[in-house]
């Protein structure tokens, strides 16, 4: 073991808990809320085109969150792997696994763009695109869909170093990305007169160049290579990357559903309500987004630690997250319900329908916001730890066990009204049924050296 994986290791398992925590999430909260602004950002821009612009990109964003749960797939699995190996010492299966779960992103990502280009149509249809809709979402996700394998195997470099404890060098490569799609936005949607497709395009430079840029930064510090002659894509790392990632998958992939299903729900109220609802999951993606980037602060810190046997520190850093990400979740909602109108009017500011929907579907949302972090860190640390079949109800509740028949049910008896408050019945439900996934894990934590709850 060199002198400086020893350092990290030493640093990992003894330095006090919350300031750990905190070092570590700071690089992760601002990726996250970069990342979480320049899609905000795209929503903004196409915002000032047409309301069926805008739906458009709500449309395409449950493709986008098909590659994203490849790429968490992929990320999670092997950085889950990669950080307990590194508590363990044993850094040549490590090794092993980065590059593995690298490239089998990036083929993964090859796939999904030959199979959305073949049927770009389709999909969109499928999607929720109505008529008036359906133009503008092949054109954009015609675009997008190019830096699909960047994109995933982009996340899985960015989670393989943050669970190495390595976040710093993971943000430099979101930041690149996000500054120039930022940057790129205006310019081509309005300089060079592209509309749509210039939001799209300027998507696509931007993840290519994020992805090179994290190859660069994986060459850098204490950060494990990507070689192509790690690449073993054998039965063992791959169950190891299924277990530790199904979770990531699970979510991602019911997010994508989710939001085919919101759409098609809403489409029948109105392009207005597509766009209104897109809005809303934009925004509350921003505000969850700290708390996501802290809970992967303490990812890798649950990781080490797990690996070490000091399960104490584990059971530390979750309260300590859980608590700090409920209180900024409270200020956030009580401010986001005072000010919804306003909020919404940012990206939609001629439309007063999208407004009107947009605010009230905000405000239900906002009620059950500060249960977010609790389920949030409870999804995480399980998942870490791989305690695989509570991990995957976690990760499946919140847009899979309540979201869908919330989804199917409430609209039918309310109206838009039951799409508008569907998210928060789902989230509050999600809530109640982590208390008993998790809490009897963490009870194990302070009373046995060798935790066994599966």
């Amino acid at each position: 073991m060199s002198q400086t994986a020893k350092d990290k290791y030493v640093r990992m398992t003894t330095a006090p808990v919350p300031r750990l925590v905190g070092e570590l999430a700071v690089p992760t909260i601002v990726s996250m809320l970069v990342t979480s602004f320049y899609v905000m950002a795209d929503t903004y821009f196409v915002g000032q085109l047409n309301t069926q612009s805008t739906a458009a990109v709500g449309i395409s964003f449950s493709v986008m969150a098909i590659v994203q749960a490849f790429g968490f797939f992929f990320g999670h699995g092997s950085g889950n792997y990669i950080s307990r190996m590194l508590g363990a010492r044993d850094y040549r299966s490590a090794e092993t696994m980065a590059s593995t779960g690298f490239f089998c992103a990036f083929l993964a990502g090859l796939l999904i763009l030959s199979v959305g280009q073949l049927f770009i149509t389709p999909i969109c249809r499928t999607l929720g695109s109505t008529p008036t809709i359906l133009p503008y979402a092949c054109t954009y996700l015609g675009i997008v869909l190019w830096g699909a394998p960047f994109m995933a195997s982009s996340l899985v470099l960015n989670n393989q170093m943050r669970f190495q404890g390595n976040a710093v060098y993971a943000m430099v490569g979101i930041i690149v990305g996000a500054v120039l799609n930022v940057g790129l936005d205006p310019l081509l949607i309005f300089v060079f007169d592209l509309g749509i497709a210039g939001a799209a395009f300027s998507t696509l430079v931007s993840q290519v160049c994020s992805f090179v840029v994290l190859v660069l930064m994986d060459r850098r510090g204490t950060n494990i290579r990507i070689r192509f002659r790690n690449f073993s894509p054998r039965p063992a790392l791959l169950k190891e990357i299924v277990l530790g990632g199904s979770p990531s998958m699970c979510r991602q992939g019911l997010s994508s559903l989710s939001t085919i299903l919101l759409n098609v729900a809403a489409g029948g109220y109105g392009d207005a309500a597509i766009a209104a609802m897109s809005i809303v999951t934009r925004i509350c993606m921003f505000i969850n987004s700290f708390v996501v980037g802290f809970g992967q602060g303490y990812q890798p810190v649950c990781g080490f630690n797990y690996g070490a046997g000091l399960y104490h520190r584990v059971y530390q850093g979750f309260w300590f997250c859980v608590k700090t990400g409920t209180v900024f979740l409270f200020v956030f909602a009580v401010t986001g319900y005072w000010q919804a109108p306003a909020v919404v009017s940012w990206f939609r500011a001629d439309d007063p329908e999208v407004i009107a929907i947009g605010a009230r579907a905000l405000r239900w949302q906002l009620i059950t916001l500060p249960l977010g972090a609790y389920v949030i860190l409870c999804n995480m640390m399980l998942q870490t730890i791989r305690k695989p079949v509570r991990a995957l109800v976690m990760s499946s509740a919140r847009q899979g066990l309540y979201f869908v028949p919330c989804i199917l049910l409430l609209p039918a008896y309310f109206g838009l009204q039951g799409v508008e408050m569907c998210q928060a019945v789902a989230d509050f439900c999600a809530f109640l049924t982590g208390l008993p996934m998790a809490l009897p894990v963490l009870r194990q934590f302070t009373a046995t050296s060798s935790p066994s709850v599966s």
